[in-house]
């Protein structure tokens, strides 16, 4: 989603006038998770650790790349991770659908696609609304630990780390919730989490940073690699269906392409009349466009993927946290 420029401002007259409506969110919200925490709402514990990987902001701050490195890094460590979505932009009903490499966007979502086509075959993606049925599931097929992408504000879901996400370069806006500003749950809730992973910039919001490294271009026809500066020197276009499609844009111009911006809405549900206009220029997109673009893609169009560069000591803080809760060790 496009998300409005006063929600940057504190003094903005949009931003005061739904300011008690704000404030209204935020007493809403911060109700909702006491009544979790004191049990007045039941909150469902599998048997296998659960970590969950949100913000409390809306839009995107890195979370599909966080939960990719974390992915890797259990798997990494002799954990068998399994990762629940909900599926934003699919239609799920039933039963919980497992994601394969072969999956289509409109089934299972465009970022557990992403992920899936990353991750392979060792990690188990399961998709429903409902995160605890998709829990089971993945426990069923082998699963010890399971991370919750973009599930910070799924209570349903026992969890036994948070880890909060936040976007560096925007920070948490005018500090304001819904509609007034950006924050889905008061500025406290970053007080209570286990981690805070700053994206990008700089914040006080938390210790650990992170940064997404562009890697080569993949094409999406043929599947060859180039590097980046391979494109520099020629005018290309570029388009991104993302909460931010500015920051992607940034980050090529920043590589000294010239390029055309051409922005989306985030989880744009891309057709082949969308990409008929780029069959001269090469035209670079996001991965997470790449999935869905990938039926109506030419020869000149090219994705370029990222990878979560995190700072050191972070895997060793949530690998220390989760060693006490191998073998359904969780808190009762």
């Amino acid at each position: 989603m496009k998300t409005p420029s006063f929600w940057q401002s504190p003094s903005d007259p949009r931003s005061l006038l739904l300011a008690p409506l704000g404030w209204l969110w935020c007493r809403l919200a911060r109700r909702r998770l006491l009544a979790y925490r004191k049990g007045e709402k039941h909150a469902e514990r599998l048997p296998v650790p659960v970590i969950v990987v949100g913000n409390i902001t809306v839009g995107g701050s890195g979370k599909t790349p966080l939960t990719l490195w974390l992915a890797q890094t259990l798997h990494a460590a002799g954990w068998r991770p399994a990762v629940l979505s909900r599926g934003y932009g699919a239609k799920i009903e039933g039963e919980p659908r497992r994601v394969r490499a072969d999956s289509l966007a409109t089934e299972v979502g465009d970022e557990p696609l992403l992920l899936k086509r990353r991750l392979g075959e060792t990690v188990e993606l399961i998709v429903h609304p409902e995160r605890v049925r998709a829990g089971r599931l993945a426990i069923a097929l082998g699963a010890n630990v399971l991370l919750l992408d973009d599930g910070l504000q799924h209570l349903k879901l026992a969890r036994d780390l948070e880890i909060a996400v936040v976007d560096g370069a925007r920070g948490l806006g005018n500090g304001r919730c819904l509609p007034a500003g950006p924050l889905r749950e008061p500025l406290e809730r970053l007080q209570e989490v286990d981690a805070v992973v700053v994206q990008g910039g700089a914040s006080e919001a938390g210790p650990w940073g992170m940064r997404l490294i562009p890697r080569a271009a993949v094409n999406l026809v043929d599947g060859r690699s180039q590097p980046l500066a391979a494109f520099r020197g020629q005018p290309c276009d570029a388009l991104a269906g993302i909460a931010h499609p500015e920051r992607f844009f940034a980050m090529l111009r920043g590589l000294g392409l010239d390029i055309e911006g051409h922005p989306f809405a985030d989880h744009h549900p891309f057709s082949a009349a969308d990409l008929a206009a780029f069959a001269a220029r090469p035209l670079l997109m996001t991965e997470k466009d790449a999935v869905k673009c990938q039926a109506y893609a030419q020869p000149n169009h090219w994705y370029v993927p990222v990878e979560a560069e995190v700072d050191a000591g972070l895997a060793e803080f949530i690998l220390s946290r989760l060693e006490p809760l191998r073998d359904g060790q969780t808190p009762a």
